[in-house]
């Protein structure tokens, strides 16, 4: 057997292996959390009523069957642009009507990012006037939901398609290392569109105002001078105008960094709630997991560049994966498309990082504000988001950044 066949194979092995074990998982989960939304569990007792534990059990039902489709919509799409030959097809369009290879890599990269957004149009469309609407999640009007989709689009002509032309320049023209040049590029880039983010890019899809004066800001003010956390701001998000979900985050980097809180969130917890989150959140910066899971993208980085600066000298790489032509531009899709097959079995690892994460930063919001507001605040979010307090075991360990309820709660208790 020829080790074309050989990739083409493991390519369908891993591609149906993947998606049945993700569908298996998936059906797993609906079932178990179907099996336990009767009932709330005991530590929620009065906290949480049996209709919020049901409509959160409902919530995850109905996302998990829009999931499930999801990833047979995304084994038959692979399917169709790779075996079936849409993405050759593409290629030689491009071929025929364009001059040079950049030019090529562009329009390609382009013409595919666009039919990738028509044909998941219906699914987001669904997931947001329907799915969401359903459970009453959903407050984005149908003009902002275009008006975003147009942003997205200009906002990939104009930073990714520059960005793509830097990169493919590089590949073409920096030798063999061309693929240490290239992750070098593409490191920087990120660190510039980090810092750019919170000035330039989010403002054009929401509002932030700063946190008026009052007890709410004068928590959050002797919180940071007690855990010597500098920002270059507290902000609050209109992300009411989208969604009823709360949330809060970091953005930005050095200097640029600030705090940002959904105004859904300021609405919904107490200011000592409010305090502890953030703790939690300050928790994530003193421990350094920012930076850890950093350096750990910017490694991952590094090898997936080395493995592809090796496939791409290999004309196997691209005809075990039904691809005709090498090309530059064809390396860096084609392996952007076909690496999740043969690194999903590091799902797990990185969950299970995150979530050792998630208690060290519980601890420290524990040790900074109260372990009580900080488990009064998870529970209102719970309800709130509409978050299952039953996942199934399996499931959550796979796929789940932060512990399950139960398990957090009964940590932060031991605090």
């Amino acid at each position: 057997m020829e080790l074309v066949q050989i990739f083409s194979i493991l390519f369908f092995i891993l591609l149906f292996l993947k998606t049945g074990f993700e569908l298996y998982l998936n059906w797993r989960n609906q079932e178990y959390v179907r099996a336990h939304g009767s009932s709330v569990p005991a530590p929620f007792e009065g906290k949480i009523t049996p209709a919020e534990h049901k409509k959160a059990a409902d919530y995850t039902v109905e996302k998990s069957k829009l999931s499930r489709f999801n990833l047979i919509f995304g084994l038959v799409s692979l399917i169709i642009w790779l075996p079936c030959g849409l993405l050759n097809s593409l290629d030689q369009y491009v071929t025929s009507n364009f001059d040079t290879e950049i030019t090529r890599g562009l329009a390609l990269f382009f013409i595919f990012s666009m039919i990738n957004l028509i044909i998941s149009l219906p699914v987001d469309y669904y997931s947001t006037f329907v799915l969401e609407e359903k459970f009453g999640f959903n407050k984005t009007d149908k003009k902002t939901f275009f008006t975003d989709l147009v942003k997205k689009v200009l906002l990939s002509i104009v930073i990714a398609l520059p960005f793509l032309y830097v990169l493919l320049k590089i590949v073409l023209s920096l030798g063999q290392m061309w693929w240490f040049y290239a992750w070098s590029f593409l490191i920087g880039f990120q660190f510039l569109m980090i810092m750019i983010y919170p000035n330039f890019i989010a403002p054009l899809f929401n509002k932030f105002s700063t946190i008026e004066d009052g007890e709410l800001k004068s928590k959050i003010l002797a919180l940071l001078e007690k855990t010597g956390f500098q920002s270059n701001g507290l902000f609050i998000m209109d992300a009411s105008k989208r969604s009823s979900h709360g949330n809060a985050y970091f953005t930005g980097f050095g200097k640029t960094k600030r705090i940002v809180f959904f105004d859904n969130l300021i609405k919904s917890l107490e200011p000592n709630e409010v305090e502890a989150v953030l703790a939690h959140e300050l928790g994530h910066f003193k421990h350094k997991h920012i930076f850890k899971m950093l350096t750990v993208s910017i490694l991952g980085a590094l090898i997936g560049f080395a493995i592809l600066g090796y496939l791409y000298e290999s004309n196997t790489f691209f005809t075990g994966h039904f691809i005709e032509q090498r090309s530059s531009y064809m390396a860096l899709l084609l392996f952007s498309l076909v690496s999740p097959l043969y690194t999903f079995f590091l799902t797990p690892i990185f969950s299970i990082l995150s979530r050792k994460h998630e208690y060290e930063a519980d601890a420290f919001a524990a040790k900074y504000s109260q372990a009580k507001d900080l488990i009064s605040a998870l529970v209102n979010l719970y309800k709130e988001n509409a978050s299952t307090l039953t996942p199934d075991p399996l499931f959550s360990k796979i796929y789940h950044s932060h512990p399950p309820a139960l398990e957090r709660i009964k940590h932060l208790e031991s605090l």
